[in-house]
């Protein structure tokens, strides 16, 4: 299942920028943070490839470790 998504450019005097606006069901399911770095990777030019930072990864896999019942 795809989430289609525009790309809004502001232009102003001496600068533009780009946005595109990442769809709230995707940042759920992986469990993104407030404030959290992500990086944007050109695969070619019909790909860009976004991936976490390690501290996020291993954030994200603390959260995740299930606790024995005692």
């Amino acid at each position: 299942m795809g989430f289609p998504t525009k790309i809004q450019l502001i232009k102003r005097a001496k600068s533009e920028q780009w946005y595109i606006n990442f769809p709230s069901a995707l940042a759920q399911a992986m469990e993104f943070e407030r404030g959290e770095t992500v990086e944007w990777l050109i695969d070619d030019h019909q790909k860009l490839v976004l991936t976490r930072s390690n501290e996020a990864v291993s954030g994200l896999k603390k959260k995740l470790q299930v606790k024995p019942l005692p």
